[in-house]
């Protein structure tokens, strides 16, 4: 995965109370508190870097004194992390998730300072080990098996400019570009590094991959027309058994996957046979339960994709790119409009049953 981080295992401590003053009922200041904080333009590598230990701890609570009965809280620790993470306990628990800049999660809240209640002895910050596990938010995610040409769909249609080679695996961890339209709307777009057939069960980057999908509105899976084949070792796949395949992995990670809204780009229109290919791709595509045969029966998924346009293009000569970002906007506006109507739906009957 290069030296892109997309989990980190830290220590978080609260800060310990100030002690208390028995002789005049003094109370010690309470432990600081240690929160994660979302911000922009923050990676988990950087927060590695700079914290090579992965230790936080909050500052303790000041004793009371004669001079100030009442003691000062500790200073907080804030620790700024990436948009899109998730707070897990070693056992997988999902403790909250920050999704937009600004949120923020209290990790380790600190100990109580010494007051008659604890015989003005002061208690300990809370302590715990917490996974932060990045999923990479987009509007857009490109899915496609190794070399189907998404890092160049991605340099063409955003100004991203992700590493572009003729061998599998030249995207090693995910790339984000941003598709600016006339208007100035902004639609971001996620190139993930390629998908194999096993993902599912973690061969190759498996999860690392199919975790960033979930973070996606809508998917756009890119095929190659012409087919795919690995290597030599592995089977030849047609550009319809590559979308069988490529929605089998997604479903067996997560069933939600495959009920995304999804878009088809057709790649390579510019390779000779492909307009023969793409008019087999399309006849299939409309019934394809008459084609499943083509596949091994453990490789055909319970519930095909439905796409809502099928838009065929050439990174190479340009063919198409204009018009699949029309339908990207489309796609994200129609869902965007879909969603203001579902919580207006709720906003009015909530009035309704107030009444």
């Amino acid at each position: 995965y290069g030296n892109f981080i997309d989990d980190l295992r830290v220590y978080v401590r609260g800060g310990t109370g100030g002690m208390g003053y028995p002789r005049l009922g003094g109370e010690g200041g309470r432990g600081g508190d240690v929160w994660f904080v979302a911000r922009e333009r923050t990676t988990l590598k950087s927060i590695k870097e700079k914290y090579p230990k992965k230790r936080f701890v909050a500052g303790a609570g000041a004793n009371s004194s004669v001079r100030a009965l009442k003691g000062e809280k500790g200073k907080d620790c804030e620790v700024y992390v990436p948009p899109g993470i998730s707070l897990l306990t070693d056992d997988g628990n999902q403790l909250g998730e920050l999704n937009a800049a600004g949120e923020r999660f209290l990790a380790a809240r600190g100990g109580l300072g010494g007051s008659l209640i604890t015989d003005f002895l002061p208690c300990k910050g809370q302590k715990r080990i917490i996974h932060l596990d990045l999923k990479l938010i987009a509007d857009v995610g490109l899915v496609g098996f190794p070399n189907a040409g998404k890092s160049s769909l991605l340099s063409k249609i955003s100004h991203a400019k992700p590493e572009i080679a003729s061998y599998p695996f030249t995207t090693i961890q995910p790339e984000l570009g941003k598709i600016m339209y006339a208007d100035y709307k902004q639609i971001s777009v996620a190139d993930l590094p390629g998908l194999i057939e096993g993902a599912h069960v973690n061969k190759g980057m498996g999860h690392k991959f199919l975790k960033h999908v979930e973070r996606t509105k809508q998917l756009l899976l890119v095929v190659d027309i012409s087919g795919f084949q690995l290597s030599i070792k592995t089977q030849f796949r047609t550009a319809f058994e590559t979308i069988l395949l490529l929605t089998k992995e997604l479903e067996l990670y997560k069933e939600e996957l495959v009920k995304k809204p999804a878009l088809l780009a057709v790649n390579k229109m510019d390779l000779p046979c492909a307009k023969d290919n793409l008019n087999e791709l399309m006849s299939q595509l409309q019934n394809p339960q008459d084609f499943l045969h083509l596949l091994e029966e453990e490789m055909i998924p319970a519930n095909t994709l439905e796409f809502k346009e099928v838009i065929p293009i050439s990174t190479y000569t340009g063919e198409g790119i204009e018009e699949l970002k029309a339908c990207i906007r489309k796609s994200i506006d129609e869902e965007a409009e879909q969603e203001n109507e579902e919580y207006r739906k709720k906003k009015l009957l909530l009035l309704r049953t107030s009444k």
